[in-house]
């Protein structure tokens, strides 16, 4: 008996992972349970492991796809431990695959100012595109968050929009007076346009009047960015890489940037402090003595 479905309830009660994340893990065990072709996981030593992440690679599979990959088969061996289903957990001393870090994508202030402009806030769409854009920047939303949000997740009064995050966590985060400005305006000019006399709770519909989708908002900000001129892969999230980015670059403290990304571990935020060194160098290139020989 292999034990994923207990393992896969464990990750949605006890941890609380989003039903995407779940459906990942368990993407990852069953490709593992079948390489492992009908051997029971109690027989698995640290070596058929080693030998497991080999053939990951020599599928094709992206060293991040093999890490995450890996990732679930130390989880599932962690839970196989804890519970006692298992004498020894094989992952325990398993080195972990190595992975270069990526600095993220970023925006610079300038050119973040040309793409929320770029909507066009004269016709219904356009305004609500604007709303959407300057809240993505403002308060640093992943995409799934943004199209979640309700009506009733934004406070106009105090500038602030309530998130359900990955794990359904729920953190507050400010937005600022231009983001609340243009929602404003898109719920008073725009919404009841798109909402075509329904709507519902969500808080940005598409022009069909229902709650608007991932590849929407994706296909919305390809198109303002090639209006605007910037050239490179922008997506959703280049927003929340340029929000951390700009904080930091301002002075901001990198706990509460964690808290206002909704990051668990610190680690995922400290990412951005090596996008803030390259603007380090460049002031201590231009302004100490003997940066330059």
């Amino acid at each position: 008996m292999d034990y994923l479905d207990e393992y896969l309830d464990h990750l949605v009660v006890e941890r609380g992972l989003s039903r995407n994340s779940v459906e990942a893990y368990s993407h990852d065990l069953c490709r593992f349970f079948s390489w492992l072709d009908g051997a029971g996981p109690e027989t698995v030593k640290r070596e058929d492991l080693r030998v497991y992440m080999g053939w990951l690679r020599e599928q094709g599979i992206s060293p991040r796809s093999v890490a995450r990959a890996m990732s679930a088969v130390r989880g599932y061996y962690r839970y196989l431990a804890e519970e006692e289903l298992i004498e020894e957990d094989p992952t325990e001393l398993l080195d972990r695959p190595k992975l270069s870090k990526c600095l993220p994508d970023v925006l610079s202030k300038e050119e973040m100012e040309k793409l929320l402009k770029s909507p066009d806030p004269e016709v219904a769409e356009g305004m609500r595109d604007r709303a959407m854009l300057e809240l993505l920047y403002a308060a640093g939303l992943r995409v799934t968050e943004l199209i979640n949000l309700s009506l009733n997740d934004v406070d106009l009064q105090t500038e602030v929009v309530r998130v359900v995050g990955k794990g359904d966590k729920e953190r507050l985060v400010p937005m600022g007076e231009n983001a609340s400005h243009w929602i404003r305006s898109y719920l008073d000019k725009a919404r009841k346009e798109l909402a075509k006399g329904n709507g519902g709770a969500a808080l940005f519909l598409s022009r069909r009047g229902k709650s608007i989708t991932r590849q929407a908002v994706w296909y919305r900000i390809k198109h303002y960015s090639m209006a605007a001129g910037i050239k490179g892969k922008i997506s959703p999230h280049t927003f929340r890489h340029s929000f951390a980015t700009h904080l930091l670059e301002g002075g901001a403290d990198l706990r509460s940037v964690q808290a206002m990304l909704g990051h668990a571990d610190i680690s995922s935020t400290q990412i951005y402090t090596h996008v803030d060194i390259k603007n380090l160098k460049e002031q201590y290139e231009q302004f100490h003595p003997r940066a330059i020989a």
